[in-house]
């Protein structure tokens, strides 16, 4: 792993978190970095099951991967906000 990989995965991470977060509805008690890291293994986890399926072979923009990271983004922001929402009551 580069540095520039590293670095990729963290603003795709952020980008895919923050749509995850967006497209949830309601009020999601969780920071921006919690968000953040959300995304990045939504991103990780998203790029091996498209790798595993063979969807991920385009050269650019993979559309169906990056729909799966925003569709994984969004179950997993759903589930820490909901850890995160039991835990402060």
């Amino acid at each position: 792993m580069t540095i520039q990989t590293i670095l990729g995965a963290i603003v795709i991470g952020a980008i895919v978190g923050a749509l995850g977060r967006l497209i949830l509805p309601g009020r999601q008690p969780i920071g921006w970095i919690l968000t953040i890291v959300v995304g990045i293994v939504a991103a990780l986890i998203g790029t091996a099951i498209a790798q595993v399926l063979g969807v991920a072979t385009t050269p650019g923009i993979d559309w169906i991967e990056l729909v799966m990271q925003v569709v994984l983004a969004v179950v997993g922001v759903g589930l820490v906000a909901g850890i995160r929402g039991r835990a402060r009551v």
